[in-house]
């Protein structure tokens, strides 16, 4: 028998004896005391009541980026997460003479650790509760549209303002089950945060855009962090006093790892999903927004890559931005071909007949009249979008984004602060300042410019109806249309605004409404007269959101009463709160003829490598390869060092950084991607394609040690063997 076949006859067999079907479901940690059951049948062995304390082991571990997701792995603040959420604070600190990207980054004392892009955060969640009755238990059925809108963030603002009153802590409300409930989080705020160490990127991202959402990988998805904090244990802004942060829970890294059919679960902060939208945003996503997008992303790639060289420090600056985009690009190409796949429009009606049968059986028919209300808010809402994309759009110039974000701080800081648009309160002053410094290192006129050349040459092209007269009047298109002198007109923006220097953009922060609207500076200038419309707009929008905070809840509701009867607990759609997934290792086929093993290996890394990016591991690595020096991180299984590995979990985008743990709640991997065939369940959960992709903490392990020499941070961990 050849080795292709043992390895087909032996997937056959693994898939045969497993569980063939994903486990749905990303659930909050105090629901899954309820699931106790399943999870010890699925092969937890810590107790499942230990997963809802916050604070206590292994949650208490659990951190956000804002983003991203990230765990505490020593006592002295280090923290690992992947590779390409701390690449923008890689990037942010190279230059074409000292290229962190390309060359990797490495402290071997604390001393040498870089701080970390502007604005960089690690949340540390403290405490959580239940505040639904104060945001929403006193509004009357008759309060719609703005007021009601208006109601609920005014509610939100006084709960968060009274748990921000201790100093050091971000919190949050955010609404669960489209604001059937609110939780109140509450959360260190940790302000210095440093590079520790990242790999190579020809390591980090090996495969880059060509593997991403691919099986089988071979990415070294993982870099650290480190937390600090003031000499008195609180937050605090960088300072060379600071001391690292002593996390009260911590994770062991596992050497042993884990093998085909372990039971395995991932804590992180997942982004969002869509699973209870209606047919309608159903429709118009796949069938309108989608499609739009993935025409305007592309030519907005391509725009940035014309107007800046490879490896040019134009090209450094957007390199963060250019690898979201080709993200967003794959991601929505395959959402579109899962969609296809498996009926989403189709299955989605279905789902809502069989709901509006079932609620009339239960004699709801006023709620089955609600609901249906419901839809024609969304139909509204969907409408109102489709007039404003292209012009909202405009602002993905950087320059016109932040003269309207200043010009929007200088009259809502006229207001009392509890009564100022959040964003725009005190509690978010340095968070602009941050946003406003870190321009310099992701900003190039050439390329900015393109880039709005490109968007008003998109917006341009449309029918009349999704123009905005205050932007065509402003830059006077017609007159410009009318000379083909639009290059002209741009080239004068960039010529003459003060915003392309650092200090006046901060300095923008401390004017008042006068100073703006008595302004020269072009893109100032353009900011004032766009404001009354963004105003207009944005009012609709609020009006629209109000109608729908009144419909949604009961929708859920029926949602959740309806899968009860049918004997499944329903779990609110992400929303970058704190969730828990679990499953198994597990491969799988997810068409005719294609099958997935569950582990890649070394060996797959030299049989992919070409000497070019970005199939360019380093040379020492493949060395180390080809001598088979596997150490201690073998997989007998599969006679080499796992490096990426295949589960049945739940997840989306957010959960990048989450600890993956075995049973006993020790990390044996980083939850970094999904394979394509999988992308399409933020709306629709499909147990036999769902397979999600993990850096193997074996493969980190042995980077580290054997091609890095980050036996430093390896010392500095607590390892399971």
């Amino acid at each position: 028998m050849s080795r292709k076949t043992i390895i087909a006859a032996s997937v056959a067999f693994c898939c045969a004896a497993l569980p063939a079907l994903a486990k749905e479901g990303m659930f909050t940690p105090e629901q899954l005391p309820q699931i106790a059951g399943d999870l010890k049948n699925t092969g937890l062995e810590i107790s499942p009541e230990t997963l809802s304390d916050l604070t206590g082991f292994p949650m208490g571990a659990i951190v956000s980026l804002g983003g991203c997701s990230a765990s505490f792995v020593s006592a002295q603040g280090l923290a690992v997460t992947n590779h390409h959420c701390a690449r923008g604070s890689v990037q942010y600190n190279s230059t074409p003479d000292n290229n962190y990207l390309e060359n990797g980054f490495l402290a071997k004392e604390l001393a040498d650790e870089l701080p970390a892009a502007p604005g960089t955060r690690m949340f540390v969640t403290v405490d959580f509760a239940d505040v639904t009755s104060q945001v929403t238990g006193m509004l009357s059925e008759d309060l719609q549209g703005r007021e009601r809108y208006d109601a609920i963030e005014q509610s939100r603002k006084a709960i968060i303002a009274e748990c921000e009153a201790e100093p050091g802590y971000r919190c949050s409300v955010p609404a669960f089950f489209q604001g059937l409930e609110y939780k109140l989080i509450k959360q260190m705020e940790i302000r210095d945060v440093r590079i520790a160490y990242a790999p190579a990127e020809s390591t980090g991202k090996y495969g880059g855009e060509i593997d991403n959402w691919m099986w089988p990988r071979h990415t070294g998805d993982f870099s650290f962090y480190r937390a600090y904090v003031g000499p008195d244990g609180k937050p605090a802004d960088y300072s060379e006093d600071n001391v690292p942060y002593q996390p009260s829970q911590i994770l062991k890294v596992s050497a042993a790892g884990v093998d085909d059919g372990d039971f395995v679960m991932a804590a992180g902060y997942p982004g969002s999903t869509n699973r209870y939208a209606r047919l309608s945003l159903v429709s118009y996503t796949f069938d309108w927004l989608y499609p739009t997008y993935l025409d305007l992303v592309g030519q907005w790639v391509d725009t940035i890559k014309g107007a800046s060289e490879e490896g040019s420090d134009g090209r450094i600056k957007y390199d963060a931005l250019l690898a979201s985009l080709n993200n967003f690009l794959k991601n929505t190409q395959g959402q579109l071909e899962g969609a296809k796949r498996v009926g989403l429009v189709s299955r989605r009606a279905e789902r809502e007949e069989a709901l509006t049968s079932w609620l009339t059986s239960q004699g709801k028919n006023a709620l089955v009249d609600n609901i249906t209300q419901l839809d024609s808010v969304m139909e509204e809402r969907i409408r109102n979008n489709k007039q404003n994309f292209w012009y909202k759009n405009l602002s993905r110039a950087q320059l016109l984004s932040v003269a309207k974000q200043l010009y929007r701080n200088a009259i809502e800081s006229e207001k009392p602060d509890a009564e100022r648009e959040p964003g725009f309160q005190d509690r978010d002053r340095s968070r602009l300042e941050e946003s406003l410094t870190r321009v310099d290192r992701r900003f190039d006129a050439a390329v900015d410019k393109a880039v709005w050349k490109k968007m008003i040459s998109l917006y341009i092209a449309q029918p009349e109806e999704a123009r905005v007269k205050a932007f065509d009047n402003a830059m006077g298109l017609k007159a410009a249309a009318d000379k083909g002198n639009l290059d002209e007109v741009l080239d004068t923006f960039y010529r003459e605004t003060t915003l392309k220097d650092t200090e006046m953009r901060v300095n923008w922060l401390k004017a008042g409404r006068s100073e703006f609207e008595s302004s020269k500076d072009p893109f100032i200038r353009l900011a004032v007269a766009l404001y009354d419309t963004e105003m207009q707009i944005e009012d609709a929008t609020k009006a629209l959101q109000g109608q729908s905070a009144a419909l949604q809840p009961l929708y859920m509701q029926a949602i959740i009463d309806w899968q009860k009867s049918k004997g499944s607990l329903a779990y609110p759609d992400a929303n970058s709160t704190l969730r828990v997934t679990y499953g198994n290792v597990l491969g799988g086929s997810p068409k005719d003829g294609l099958i997935y093993e569950p582990f890649t290996r070394l060996e797959g890394i030299l049989e992919k490598d070409t000497g070019e990016s970005p199939f360019n591991a380093p040379a020492k690595l493949l060395s180390l390869i080809e001598e088979k020096q596997y150490g201690p991180y073998k997989l007998d299984s599969i006679n080499s060092v796992p490096v990426n590995f295949l589960t049945d979990l739940d997840s989306t985008g957010g959960n990048s950084g989450s600890a993956t743990l075995n049973a006993n709640a020790e990390l044996v991997g980083l939850l970094f991607d999904g394979t394509f065939e999988s992308v399409n369940s933020d709306w629709d959960f499909d147990p036999r394609t769902t397979r999600t992709i993990h850096v193997d903490a074996r493969y980190m392990l042995w980077v580290m040690e054997y091609v890095d020499g980050a036996t430093n941070l390896i010392d500095e961990m607590t390892i399971a063997k």
